[in-house]
């Protein structure tokens, strides 16, 4: 077990001895000719691994593993290793390092050189070459749980493509100039250039590492490595492998040079890029190299501006600041090229504003000076044309028809001259245009945003973007959809949409060809309303229901109770209404208004549609409520009762609830709830006010009081014996025989033996006067304070000797009980008076036996008692 042990540690000790050096690596390969059998093609291979510097002994591999794939199937054709075959070194001197930078990082790769030479049978699909290990340096800022990721290094040899052979190809190969010092955000820039044998035309792009080696397996050098396709890295938050040191970094694609604005946080990121070859615009193989650059907490006290210039299109005025991040620079020297402005023309503030004095072109100076005397400067160039107002307007309603977008962008100065448009369509790659007024047409219904960047020959551009509302059907709002009308009135149809309306049917209507026509028809009639808005069609209706007459019931007579309201249900087909008189009515010309009046009234209605009108009226009696008086609340002692004292005016009552009410069918019943309790008096009349008054009272009931006088006890004549009473604030105790105090909650007794046993009471009293009563035997045995114990026990759940317990007699407090078996092993103890064995051991019962048991305990007087001897349980 041993030895397995320090063999995993070995291996694991080894592979994150390694990981805190690998730094990157690729493959290449060269053409030499056909191979030394028929069919065959020859090969140069070379492996470069790249390393820390500082690397030594196991962190340097003598071998690398390289498998050769199948393009067309993926399986492995082949496995080769390949000895070490030599070493370069690459660093920074630091003595050509610019003195301009503060803390200058070290930069400095070992790279291993692992080299053969292969022949490969002829293949129409072509060959993968893959080297893998594991695993990455820990602590990689875009690549999550770095140091259990392993890496693979793969390049492609063509085959027949198109028809035509490429097997005859050298692949590209990086140059080799990697000692880049980069400062977190500081601007950089990285060759990782190739060069192609073949004069193959070159791409570049950032493209995701690939993993490979097996962490945690001991596996870190695969051999063979698994097939491809493989995997990509596992970038971590708001990295991608195409842009792996955020959006401020980038690859030329023709040159292959890596520049930009370096993140903010430092540490080493993994970088790949893709070097795609094409011949005759035919993409033939592809190599990768991955490279870790790292981001140094350093900075260049460097002048940089904005290239190739600042463009003030909206104002005069323009605020500059040091592009570079350098922290050590002290002093700053602005010249803004505007000698019109006089001073202002100047400044030495870190971020200064200049507020040009007319348009033009005007040339920027900017120099800086680091703590350590290093001064550099720059120039840029300022267009002041301001009076750039980018606008676009956008008329079109669904997606039947095409929608116009017309640029309405204005400019001061220069002409409006390029334009650049998308429809946000989703759906297509289509939905873009350069011209100046598109047209364009979306698929389906839904929301987009219109997005134009618009320049003018100044050099001013700016980007608008506009929501657009592409509906299936044209918008078109409708007053209503049914209404109702007098034969002898005229109705507007005040519809709301754009386009183009029609109305069907041709019968009693005016201006039918508009938004809003006028129709007065005879008999009821359904208007079909059409809108063509720029060929999208809507159809809706509007029914028109004609009455010659109209009729109104407010409904019948009806009684109320004083202070109450009442909805007046009306019936009619009128549209408006007006009631008289106004007195208590909340609305007087709603269809059912709500009454509150105060007196017998009658309320008139008139109803209306158009000119027809019809009239009614309703009588409302108004009734004061009954009265109801349930009395005072009361408070009682639990157990006790009171009579209540009601009074009423009305024709009857009921009492709620009346489970704990005696005689609850009088105005006097007498009242025994068990707690407090809320009586409700209902009173009713018969003179028209339909609901009761309802009156409360509250019998509150104080808790039973919990009287306790203890437990019968046993005590030795003349030894003094402590009483303890509880459940109360004052106690009376009687008879008052031997009491030591009998109006307190623990007397003390003494009795003599004349007495054999005596019987006291206690009255126990609470705050509000009520009682309680319980009482207490005491036993007076004439011998000492003495401990008994039965001699046997019948543990069979009767209720009869169930426990055994030990009798104290004049004892203050027990030190212990114990019960032993005949084993000598303790099973059972305790220490309070009263609790016994009930005869288990751990809830299993014993069976019939000896036991033995020691007890001891304190008397009144202090003196202590011990005892012991044997019992029998019997079953």
């Amino acid at each position: 077990m041993k030895k397995v042990f320090f063999l995993l540690f070995f291996l694991l000790n080894g592979l994150l001895s390694y990981s805190n050096h690998l730094k990157g690596g690729w493959v290449y390969y060269e053409y030499l000719g056909p191979g030394s059998s028929p069919n065959t093609v020859k090969y140069q291979i070379t492996v470069k691994q790249y390393l820390d510097c500082r690397s030594t002994g196991q962190q340097i591999d003598q071998t690398v593993f390289l498998g050769i794939f199948n393009n067309a199937t993926n399986q492995l054709t082949r496995q080769i290793t390949i000895p070490l075959s030599g070493t370069d070194n690459l660093n920074i001197d630091p003595r050509y390092v610019n003195p301009c930078i503060s803390s200058p990082p070290e930069v400095c790769y070992r790279i291993d050189r692992y080299v053969t030479t292969v022949d490969l049978p002829s293949s129409t699909a072509g060959y993968t070459l893959a080297v893998q290990r594991c695993c990455r340096i820990a602590g990689i800022v875009n690549v999550t749980g770095s140091n259990n990721i392993g890496v693979s290094y793969t390049t492609s040899i063509p085959g027949t493509i198109n028809g035509i052979n490429f097997e005859k190809n050298n692949s590209p190969q990086f140059v080799q100039r990697d000692t880049v010092m980069v400062c977190y955000n500081g601007s950089f820039a990285f060759d990782f250039s190739a060069t192609d044998a073949d004069g193959d035309e070159l791409t570049y792009s950032f493209c995701p590492g690939l993993v490979g080696g097996g962490a945690g397996t001991g596996q870190s050098q695969p051999n063979p490595p698994s097939s491809p396709p493989y995997s990509n890295v596992p970038y971590s938050s708001s990295f991608i492998g195409e842009s792996p040191m955020g959006p401020l970094v980038t690859v030329d694609t023709k040159t292959g040079l890596i520049s930009g604005q370096a993140p903010a946080r430092t540490g080493d990121y993994v970088v790949t890029v893709c070097a795609s070859e094409f011949r005759n615009g035919v993409k033939i193989g592809e190599t990768k190299k991955e490279i870790h650059i790292t981001v140094a907490n350093c900075s260049l006290a460097a002048a940089e501006l904005r290239q190739p210039g600042y463009q003030l299109c909206d104002s005069l005025t323009a605020t500059f600041q040091n592009l570079s991040t350098a922290s050590n620079i002290i002093s700053y020297a602005w010249n803004f090229g505007d000698p019109a402005t006089g001073a202002n023309n100047t400044s030495t503030s870190p971020v200064p504003t200049h507020k040009y004095s007319d348009t033009g072109i005007y040339n920027v100076k900017f120099k800086v000076q680091s703590s350590a005397g290093c001064t550099d400067s720059t120039t840029s160039v300022v267009k002041v044309y301001p009076g750039f107002n980018p606008d676009f307007s956008i008329t079109g309603s669904c997606f039947q028809t095409p929608f116009q977008f017309q640029d309405k962008t204005t400019t001061r100065y220069g002409i409006v001259d390029s334009w650049r448009w998308d429809f946000g369509d989703l759906s297509s790659n289509a939905d873009v245009s350069t011209v100046k007024n598109p047209t364009y047409q979306y698929a389906t219904s839904g929301a987009r945003t219109a997005r134009l960047i618009v320049t003018n020959s100044k050099g001013c551009i700016d980007t608008l973007s506009k929501p657009v509302a592409v509906k299936d059907i044209p918008a078109l709002r409708l007053p209503f959809k049914d209404t109702l009308i007098c034969s002898v009135d005229t109705l507007p149809l005040q519809t709301i949409g754009n386009g183009i309306f029609t109305w069907a049917p041709n019968y009693n209507i005016i201006n039918a060809n508009t938004a809003n026509p006028l129709v007065y028809p005879k008999i009821t009639t359904s208007y079909i309303v059409t809108l063509n808005e720029s060929g999208c069609i809507k159809n809706d209706t509007i029914k028109v229901n004609v009455l010659d007459f109209i009729t109104v019931d407010a409904g019948r007579d009806t009684s109320i109770c004083r202070t109450d309201s009442i909805t007046i249900r009306t019936q009619s087909q009128g549209l408006q209404y007006a009631w008289t008189p106004a007195t208590g009515l909340n609305n007087i010309t709603t269809k059912n208004p709500v009454a509150t009046p105060l007196n017998d009234i009658t309320y008139y209605v008139t109803a209306s549609l158009g000119k027809c009108q019809a009239k009614d009226s309703i009588r409302v009696k108004v009734t004061p409520y009954p009265q109801a008086n349930a009395g005072a609340d009361a408070s009682i002692c639990f157990g006790n009762q009171t009579q209540l004292q009601a009074t009423i005016t009305g024709s009857r009552f009921t009492w709620s609830p009346a489970n704990s009410l005696q005689n609850f069918n009088t105005l006097k019943p007498v009242a025994t709830p068990a707690s407090t309790t809320s009586y409700l008096l209902a009173a009713f009349d018969t003179l028209g006010c339909p609901k009761p008054f309802i009156d409360t009272v509250v019998v509150r009931v104080t808790p039973q009081v919990r009287a306790s006088a203890g437990n019968d006890t046993i005590v030795v004549a003349n030894q003094p014996l402590q009483l303890n009473a509880t459940g109360g604030i004052s106690y009376l105790w009687s008879p008052a025989t031997g009491i030591s105090d009998p109006n307190i909650p623990n007397p003390v007794i003494t009795l003599g033996p004349s007495v054999d046993s005596i019987t006291y009471r206690v009255k126990v009293s609470v705050a509000d006067g009520c009682f309680a009563e319980d009482d207490i035997k005491v036993r007076i045995f004439k011998t000492g304070p003495d401990i008994f114990v039965p001699t046997a026990f019948t543990p069979n759940g009767d209720g009869k000797n169930d426990l055994l317990k030990p009798i104290p007699v004049g004892i203050k407090s027990m030190e212990y009980f114990r019960v032993y078996n005949r084993l000598g092993s303790l099973v059972f103890s305790t220490r309070q008076l009263g609790v016994g064995w009930n005869g288990t051991i751990e809830g299993k019962q014993q069976a019939t036996g000896t036991f033995v048991y020691m007890t001891a305990a304190i008397d009144y007087l202090n003196n202590r008692i011990t005892k012991k001897g044997t019992v029998v349980l019997i079953r």
